[in-house]
């Protein structure tokens, strides 16, 4: 009897995983998606959250932001196919340490997820939706608690496991130096001290476990800020997506103007290989130029190209887009354009001021032999809630997490209520075409998405 409920019980959960009836909302939960596209609300909210990840049986589990007690987890279950979650738990037997706690990833069995300072994993009990299984020590950060200090992870088809170790301040700046004149620029240490173990992405044994920094083998460096970190099965590499610098007309306004510090610098995607210098905090990537550019920390004026020859983005993204999160398609859900492509979750902006703050929403690059192929284009949005945004706070919904589910569909979590969607493919494969992206095309022009046009587009 036992033997037969356990299949039995089986059956149920795989038949689930299935989510042959689901129920769209017929305002696609508030988003605008690409036609053919449709989309539900999975959960109204499980509290403020960074990451996703979703079970080959359907189970989400998110990472929630919390500094606070211990239970740092949500994990999710869809008991009937209708794909609402029926089932929310709260799990994690660790202490919360940090609002930038931002990991949530599976990988051969195993949960790995992240505090600011510590990785964890544990191992997945096919029949339980909270892991019961010893909570593992996999990586600890010596480091005290500082910005930019999300651990966020990704695996390759080995062993090994990369971690994102940010630099923790905008261009590492000396604070104590150029303010004696408004007109002055700041000026940056040099050589840059959080170099040395910082701004980089280290490799361990993604199996080992209680290492240490120095247990790991610093892969690449010249990175500020990187939250979202993928590898791609289909090439077999690693990529990124970093936060560009910010304070470009703080730091020097007589070389940068306030549009300047709205439209600059770009924000960049990244190919990372053993071994690269991608030019932090030195440089800056001008995407209106193509060209990095010396930073004014260390003696640029908006027109000194670098000297040293640094990494350059594969695809330049707009600026302070904050991309949060990156996901290459996988599944047959989707039309063939998809296939292969990325998707990133852009958090948005909050520092274009006086300009519209921008971003907030997931936008798709599609790829070719592994490159981008053609523009950013717009995926999802909606998510504000709102066309001009004035300050964050003015958005409802900010796109945090992206994960793909077993039947190919695509998962998106918000940050600031912990909202979950989930995206659809529901028409004929075989007849999307460019069309289907007209009016997603159209959402271009709106003021949350647009390059302001300087002194035009000040908001009052």
């Amino acid at each position: 009897m036992r033997l037969f409920y356990y299949l039995f019980i089986t059956l149920v959960l795989f038949s689930c995983s299935k989510n042959l009836e689901l129920i769209f909302d017929d305002d696609n939960g508030g988003l605008f998606l690409p036609e053919g596209f449709q989309s539900l609300v999975v959960h109204e909210g499980v509290g403020q959250s960074r990451h996703i990840a979703v079970n080959e049986n359907g189970d989400i589990y998110v990472k929630l932001r919390l500094d606070y007690g211990r239970n740092g987890n949500v994990a999710l279950r869809d008991n009937n196919g209708d794909g609402k979650a029926e089932i929310t738990k709260r799990f994690g037997d660790y202490p919360n340490d940090g609002r930038f706690a931002t990991e949530m990833k599976i990988n051969k069995g195993y949960l790995y997820y992240s505090s600011e300072r510590v990785i964890y994993r544990q191992k997945l009990n096919p029949k339980k939706l909270v892991p019961d299984s010893p909570v593992e020590v996999i990586l600890t950060d010596p480091f005290p608690i500082r910005w930019h200090n999300a651990k966020s992870i990704a695996f390759d088809n080995e062993n090994n496991m990369y971690v994102t170790f940010s630099g923790f301040t905008n261009s590492c700046e000396d604070m104590t130096k150029g303010y004696d004149d408004p007109m002055a620029t700041v000026l940056g240490r040099y050589p840059c001290d959080e170099l040395e173990l910082l701004g980089a992405i280290w490799k361990f044994d993604k199996n080992k476990l209680n290492q240490k920094l120095t247990d790991g083998e610093k892969f690449s460096t010249g990175v500020r800020s990187v939250v979202g970190i993928s590898w791609n099965d289909y090439t077999n590499e690693l990529f990124a997506v970093n936060h560009g610098r910010d304070y470009l007309h703080n730091h020097a306004p007589k070389f940068y103007t306030e549009w300047d510090n709205t439209v600059l610098p770009s924000d960049e995607f990244l190919k990372i290989s053993k071994g690269d210098n991608f030019g932090w905090p030195y440089t800056y990537y001008d995407h209106f130029k193509s060209k990095r550019l010396v930073a004014p920390e260390y003696g640029g004026d908006g027109k000194k190209l670098a000297s040293i020859k640094y990494r350059e983005p594969i695809y330049a993204l707009p600026a302070h887009w904050a991309p949060n999160d990156l996901l290459f398609y996988s599944g047959d859900m989707f039309p063939e354009r998809y296939k292969n492509g990325a998707f990133i979750a852009f958090h948005g902006s909050t520092n274009r001021s006086p300009y519209p703050q921008a971003g907030y929403l997931v936008g798709f690059i599609p790829f070719k032999e592994g490159l981008p192929l053609g523009d950013l284009e717009i995926f999802a949005d909606g998510f504000a809630q709102v066309e001009v945004i004035k300050e964050m706070k003015d958005a409802k919904y900010r796109p945090m997490g992206l994960a793909e589910g077993p039947d190919g569909s695509v998962y998106i979590s918000d940050s600031k209520k912990g909202k979950i969607w989930r995206v659809a493919y529901t028409a004929d494969k075989s007849s999307f075409t460019d069309e289907n992206l007209k009016e997603m095309e159209l959402r271009k022009y709106l003021p949350h998405i647009k390059t302001p046009i300087e002194f035009q587009d000040i908001v009052k």
